[in-house]
């Protein structure tokens, strides 16, 4: 199945609904009381059960409390859309129930129409909380608080609530969906909390348990709770692209020891993972976060023994950066879920980018087995920075870069000194390290006996800034490719400005045209493991002093052909390094203002490398007429 990214307004889901629903009433065994001047008028009290109609548009002007003793029913796909401020609001009070049965396919949706914001839906149990029996809400003044931990307010099944959050003053705030002292009888799952100004879920105290949540730019916390809450939130995919926000989590108060299952929250913003306040504290298993300057934060200098993470107490030190433990395509009932331009976790089925959106990358994009990306012409991808950012296609996966001319496909960071790991393709074709190596990038597996692989094509794409470190031994590059094959077409790539090789080949068969390395502070290109491809017009560029070397060769000879290599310095250096026995066949190469044009580092056999049609000369300048115009990159270089 093609999988492609658009853009979604959740609003235009609401105006669809809309559109589409019947404003007539219709008698039917449903009751409800007071407060309402108009059938499809949301406001005043329910006190008796009432049972909505997906057929009518509603409306939510004001405040709509349903009191003790009543529910409210609301069925597959109603709609319900909300005025705005911070008197706009569901409460379902201490004794109430509310019963949302939205399924898959036909969600409830509660939202403005407009741009502002409104105060969600608040339940209020009867469960223990630290604030006591009958205690007083920043909400309205209402009541909650009890000690029936099991206390049931109804379920809640297939939920989006869009733009909530209302400022009451400085202190408090509304969210998107309230919970206080609710019990663990309540059944809420698949909830989606979307553009909202406050918290997303906040629990105050209770034992209820929420699985299935989807929460995406909020500007304060996704997850907030205090009050001593102790139910088990599980499965949760948070997503901020919008600067500016709290955290993923916030916790505050005594440690209920609350247990958080499955946690995936991604940043293209950075910003705060985790914070913990006064005594709280969580077990949490399956945590992975991707794109945050800080993971957690221990506000009060409380104790990080009341934190445990993946079975150990948490570290301050710890990025918690391991693959997504929640996949977002459990969201796809939710319009956009995480496919407004960010690219994180694990692809795993055919994916086609929109060249229209900017997207950005704040971790790693996993492309496994079975599943390609295609990526076309004029796409830009903003990367974060750091180890932890790179794309993965791997073996038996596919990548297609569409790039033209006039429109390349550019990756890069946002930051203007960060670097990023790159793009990183693992093949199936034959390398010295044998078949299934391990890559010294993520653990990443390559290599096989199919010289032939196909891992996809690549045409006029642009990689900026990258080749993070790992190790000392270990870096990652622009483009590192895995036991490519030779059936996978590169043709037309530049990288620009990095801390480690351009294009590296771990063997492999695949061949590379027209390609450009401009100021890397490693190997403009590099080559191990027996590559025997071919590699035909490169052009270098060195600038800035401290590079390593324009070729770099290692291991055994796989004999790779070099047609047309071009490489000027005007920083002094060194061209080509040979090490171990490797070697090649260059012709048509030009090299100027190196102080050193050829190493043979570990003293390997001179008649392994063939330059220009004789035995390499170590004396030689090999300074002819340039072989490659550098004017032909003029699409990579007036980026």
């Amino acid at each position: 199945m093609k999988k492609t990214i658009k853009k979604i307004s959740i609003l235009g889901v609401i105006a669809m609904l809309n559109v589409f629903a019947i404003s007539c009433s219709s008698d039917d065994d449903s009751t409800g009381g007071g407060g309402e001047t108009d059938e499809n008028v949301l406001e005043g009290s329910i006190t008796e059960n009432r049972t909505l109609d997906p057929s009518i548009a509603y409306e939510l002007p004001g405040i709509l409390s349903v009191e003790s003793g009543a529910t409210l029913t609301i069925p597959a796909g109603t709609n319900i859309t909300t005025g705005t401020g911070t008197d706009v609001y569901i409460a379902v009070q201490k004794g109430a129930k509310i019963d949302i049965k939205g399924t898959a396919d036909s969600p409830v949706v509660m939202g403005p129409m407009s741009s502002g914001n409104w105060g969600g839906l608040v339940i209020l149990g009867d469960a223990t909380t630290t604030a006591g029996t009958d205690a007083t809400a920043e909400v309205g003044g209402l009541i909650y608080g009890g000690t029936n931990d099991s206390d049931n307010s109804g379920s809640i099944q297939y939920l989006i609530i869009n733009q909530s959050g209302a400022q009451i003053n400085p202190d408090s705030q509304y969210n998107g969906l309230t919970l206080y002292a609710v019990g663990s009888a309540t059944t809420i799952s698949n909830v989606a909390i979307l553009n909202g100004l406050d918290d997303g879920i906040e629990f105050f105290g209770g034992t209820v348990n929420a699985s299935n949540v989807y929460v995406q730019d909020l500007e304060d916390d996704a997850i907030d709770w205090t009050e001593g809450w102790n139910g088990t939130l599980t499965n949760t995919y948070v997503l901020h692209s919008v600067a500016g926000f709290s955290t993923a989590i916030e916790a505050d108060g005594v440690n209920g020891n609350p247990k958080i299952v499955n946690f995936t929250a991604v940043s293209s913003v950075e910003g705060k993972a985790l914070q913990f306040k006064a005594e709280s504290g969580a077990t949490i298993t399956g945590l992975s976060l991707s794109g945050y300057k800080t993971a957690l934060e221990m506000a009060d200098n409380g104790p990080l023994a009341n934190v445990s993470i993946n079975g150990e107490t948490a570290s301050l030190e710890e990025a918690y950066t391991g693959p997504a433990t929640v996949d977002v395509d459990m969201f796809d009932w939710v319009a956009n879920a995480g496919s407004n331009a960010i690219l994180t976790g694990s692809l795993k089925e055919d994916m086609t980018l929109d060249a229209s959106i900017t997207y950005s990358l704040p971790g790693i994009l996993s492309v496994e087995s079975g599943a390609s990306l295609t990526i076309p012409a004029g796409t830009t991808i903003n990367t974060g920075v750091g180890t932890d950012v790179y794309i993965a296609v791997q073996k038996g996966g596919q990548i297609f870069i569409e790039g033209t001319e006039s429109n390349p496909v550019v990756m890069a960071p946002t930051s203007e000194t960060g670097v990023w790991g790159g793009l990183v393709i693992l093949g199936d074709a034959t390398t010295t390290a044998g078949t299934d190596a391990t890559a010294e990038v993520g653990g990443l597996i390559y290599g096989g006996t199919n010289d032939s692989d196909n891992s996809g094509s690549i045409n006029y794409l642009v990689i900026k800034q990258s080749g993070a470190q790992i190790n000392a031994d270990s870096q990652y590059n622009g483009l590192t490719l895995y036991a490519v094959g030779s059936e996978t077409s590169i043709n037309n790539v530049a990288l620009l400005g990095g801390l480690d090789d351009g294009i590296e080949f771990f063997g492999g068969t695949v061949n590379a045209t027209n390609v450009y390395v401009q100021d890397l502070e490693d190997d403009a290109i590099d080559w191990t493991e027996g590559w025997n491809g071919t590699l035909t017009n490169t052009y270098v560029s060195h600038t800035q002093a401290g590079f390593s070397t324009a070729i770099e060769a290692d291991g055994v000879n796989g004999n790779p052909k070099i047609v047309n290599f071009t490489a000027v310095s005007t920083a002094d250096g060194k061209a080509l390094q040979f090490k171990a026995e490797s070697g090649a066949t260059i012709t048509g190469l030009s090299l100027s203002g190196y102080t050193t044009i050829l190493d043979m580092a570990n003293g390997g056999p001179l008649e392994n490398v063939s330059i220009n049609g004789e035995i390499a000369n170590e004396t030689s300048l090999y300074d002819g007429a340039a072989t490659v115009d550098v004017n032909s990159f003029s699409w990579a270089t007036s980026l």
